[in-house]
C-alpha cells in the first residue's frame, strides 16, 4: 500500500504553533511521523498527534531562544503577521524573507 500524504504547508511557508507560543519556518516535511519512539513517548498522552498524518522539521523560535522543531500538521497553523522569523541558520538554506516566505536556495529532487 502507497501512502498518500497531502502537506497543508510547504517549505519557506512560516508558521506557529497552535499551542506553544513559537513561529517557525518550514525546511523539510515527513509525510508521516519519521522520529524516534522516545520522542513520541516523551508527549503527554492527552497531547499526542496521530502519527499518520504530514510532520514538519521548522527553523523555530520563541522570546527566549532559536531551535529546530518536529511539529505535527495539525498542531500548526500558517503565520499571517507577514514578519519574518530570525532565526540564524535560515541564511543557509533559504533566501530573503518576500511575499511572506522564504525562497530556497536550492532546487529539491
Amino acid at each position: 500500500m502507497m501512502l498518500k500524504a497531502q502537506a497543508k504547508f510547504h517549505l519557506g511557508q512560516v508558521v506557529r504553533h497552535k499551542r506553544h507560543p513559537f513561529r517557525g519556518v518550514i525546511f523539510d516535511i515527513d509525510p508521516e511521523f519519521a522520529n524516534t519512539q522516545d520522542w513520541y513517548d516523551s508527549i503527554p498522552e492527552e497531547a499526542r498527534p496521530s502519527k499518520d498524518q504530514p510532520f514538519y522539521h521548522l527553523l523555530a523560535e520563541n522570546d527566549q531562544s532559536y531551535y529546530v522543531a518536529y511539529v505535527s500538521e495539525q498542531n500548526l497553523l500558517a503565520d499571517e503577521t507577514g514578519q519574518p522569523v530570525d532565526h540564524p541558520d535560515l541564511p543557509d538554506l533559504f533566501g530573503d524573507f518576500q511575499d511572506g516566505h522564504y525562497p530556497l536556495h536550492f532546487q529539491m529532487n
